[in-house]
Formats: structure tokens, sequence, C-alpha cells
């Protein structure tokens, strides 16, 4: 996408936020199936991408995102461990990393949650003996998400991929290619959307953390946008 595109659908965006801003998701009807619809949902998946790429913690902007969109109160990411998941790093978790084949490496994969709303499934490999003793607790005793546990370090995120996984647009849809097939009254939203991988780094430039991090279609858990 053009940066001409990114800057037109950011500040429509805008427009619709600014329209919702007296709604609650909890209570959400499921949104029309039209081509107005699937816009707004586009732009909207492209703010949150712009928001993920422009900040260094992503569960800082899942706090914003599940507040400026009413999914719950308070609006707290939390992060719920998912059992019997375990993945041994690969050469290039290692290689990202910069460790040796020896080093220990731990892997944690959660659901991050607001309120009842899963708006994010990450699988992180980390490098223990670069975070704190404290830290290395809270993240093995707690429900604190990696991000606000790891805070104190000033942390910054390079992105090594960005993608939707689920479009409601085709890509040349600006061009005059069809729509997606109409089966329903309801636009279908599937479980994963945007997914984004990265590299957490000190602020020297040491490597700590390779994250994977899928964002679900419970980003989008609010009324649809109405003119």
């Amino acid at each position: 996408m053009n940066v001409g595109t990114r800057k037109t659908l950011a500040s429509f965006t805008l427009m619709l936020l600014t329209r919702t801003a007296g709604a609650e998701g909890s209570g959400a009807l499921p949104w029309r199936e039209s081509f107005t619809a699937r816009l707004e949902a586009l732009a909207l998946l492209q703010t949150l991408n712009v928001e993920l790429l422009s900040h260094d913690s992503a569960t800082l902007t899942l706090d914003h995102w599940c507040a400026d969109h009413r999914l719950a109160s308070p609006a707290r990411i939390v992060a719920e461990p998912v059992g019997g998941a375990y993945q041994a790093p690969m050469d290039e978790q290692r290689q990202l990393l910069g460790v040796s084949a020896t080093e220990p490496i731990r892997y944690r994969r959660v659901r991050l949650i607001c309120g009842s709303r899963v708006l994010s499934e990450a699988d992180n490999w980390y490098v223990p003996a670069r975070l704190t003793p404290e830290m290395n607790r809270v993240l093995d005793s707690t429900d604190t998400a990696f991000g606000r546990a790891v805070q104190a370090l000033e942390f910054r995120r390079r992105t090594l991929s960005a993608k939707l996984v689920w479009s409601p647009l085709p890509q040349d849809w600006d061009m005059g290619a069809p729509l997606p097939e109409r089966r329903g009254a309801t636009l279908t939203i599937p479980h994963q959307v945007p997914e984004h991988r990265a590299v957490l780094t000190l602020p020297d430039g040491t490597p700590f953390s390779v994250v994977v991090e899928t964002y679900t279609g419970e980003v989008l858990a609010f009324p649809e946008p109405r003119r």
C-alpha cells in the first residue's frame, strides 16, 4: 500500500472513530456485509498496523486500542498462558537473538486479553539472562504481559514483517477488482487478521526477545461505524 493510500485510510479512520466515540463494544451487533463496512474494517486494521509499527510496546498499544474502542473497562491487557505449547528455539531465533546454541532461551505463548476479548496470540522466545531476576519472576508466575513486565528496560522494537492475514477488500479494490462473494447479510471476520514479527532490543541494540504476534478479529469487536 502506498503512502498516499495509507494516509487517506488513516484520515478516514479518525473520522470513523469520532462517530463511534459513544459506542460500547460489549453489545456490538454484527457488521453488515457491504462495501462500506469492508472499507471501514480495512481502514481500522491499517490504523492498528500503523499504531503497532510506530510504538515499541504492543502491550501498551493494545491497552489504548481497547480503551479507545471501549472493548472493556478497565482497558488493561493481561496475558493468559497457553499450556502445552512449547516450541524450542530454531536457528533463526538464536541468530536474531545473537546467542550461541547452548545459551538458555525461554519460550512463552500467551493470549493477550482485554476484558473478555482475546486481541492477540503471541509466541515469544527471550533470553532470561538479559532480563532482571524480578522480570523473570513476574513472567514465570503472573499474568503480566511481556511488554509491561520488561517496560523498565526502555526497549526498542524492530519489526521484521507486518502483514494482513485477512484483508476485507482485495488488493486492487480501488482499481475495480471484484469484491469477495457475499455469503450472508453480515460480514464474516476471521480469527486471524494482522500478523507481526519483531525483535525487541535493549537501548544499546542488544536483542533479548523475538515475538510473533497474531491479532484476532476481536480487535473489531465493537459496533460497526454508522453514518
